[in-house]
């Protein structure tokens, strides 16, 4: 019997939407004019328009704003020419195909997005980075290095500003791993997540 409490699971892409090579999880939502190319998004994330992704992998209710760009393109500075006629000249010429040693180089950079994690509008994720858990990026940031679990960070490069809790706080709430519960769960809890402190919250609920 269905349960009348939850809606259709199925993702919602908008019609404008390119998606290459991806998988989607349940709740997902991507916006109006997304790329994403060789991308699995986890339970419940969304995109809003314009953002791009590419060789990522992305947590559970994530929250990623218009006009992000996650693992931002690299070209090979080492190269006579960073232009791509050196990495795709297949759209220039014929009988010369992609150059598959370069993507295969970018593969190897992947990007990492834990869960619960918000990207503010016109953040840039470079190659290679991973986000913890819980993690703020703040709009127009530009991510170089790592960010930890719970931390929020801004500006280009990207700095630490804070972080959300207290180091003992978002300890529990990794352990507590609430993206993972059933949805059942998740529908009783929510009243509770928009109640109650912290403390409260984990106190009840991390048992």
């Amino acid at each position: 019997m269905d349960d009348l409490r939850l809606t259709d699971p199925e993702p919602r892409i908008h019609p404008t939407a390119v998606m290459k090579s991806c998988r989607l999880g349940r709740y997902v939502a991507v916006g109006e004019r997304v790329v994403l190319r060789e991308v699995a998004v986890g339970d419940f994330s969304y995109f809003e328009r314009h953002a791009e992704a590419i060789y990522t992998s992305i947590g559970k209710f994530c929250s990623i704003a218009a006009n992000t760009r996650i693992n931002a393109l690299e070209h090979p500075l080492e190269r006579v020419t960073t232009h791509k006629v050196s990495y795709r000249p297949n759209e220039y010429f014929r009988y010369l195909g992609v150059d598959s040693a370069f993507r295969e180089r970018r593969r190897a950079k992947k990007v990492t997005i834990g869960n619960d994690v918000w990207i503010g509008h016109g953040a840039v994720i470079m190659p290679g980075v991973a986000v913890g858990n819980g993690a703020v990026i703040g709009a127009n940031a530009v991510v170089t290095r790592d960010v930890a679990a719970y931390e929020i960070v801004a500006g280009s490069p990207a700095r630490r500003l804070r972080n959300r809790f207290a180091p003992a706080i978002a300890a529990r709430l990794e352990a507590l791993a609430w993206w993972d519960w059933p949805v059942e769960t998740l529908f009783e809890v929510i009243p509770d997540m928009q109640t109650l402190e912290i403390e409260a919250f984990l106190e009840r609920w991390g048992r």
